[in-house]
């Protein structure tokens, strides 16, 4: 259990900050907003792909560029919601 929890951190760590690079202006938010956005962006991926493809018989998270899609649309909205985006 720890290490899946390990890895979800990480992974969310990586899906978030490819996002936050991807999105254009500058993110005024830390590591711990930049794993949840990843992490948030991997289960939104995760429940599109198994919408698409097989439904939902269980959870399970999407691969890296899913990851990073669903983590560009978590983004967008925080960034909307919260009016934190600074534009360069």
């Amino acid at each position: 259990m720890g290490l899946t929890i390990l890895g979800w951190v990480i992974f969310g760590l990586v899906a978030g900050f490819i996002a936050r690079a991807l999105v254009p202006g500058k993110d005024n938010i830390g590591c711990v907003m930049t794993i949840i956005i990843g992490v948030a962006g991997s289960a939104l991926g995760g429940a599109v792909g198994a919408a698409l493809t097989h439904g939902f018989k269980k959870f399970q998270p999407a691969g890296l560029i899913g990851s990073v899609l669903g983590a560009i649309v978590v983004l967008v909205i925080y960034n909307k919601v919260t009016g934190r985006k600074e534009h360069r």
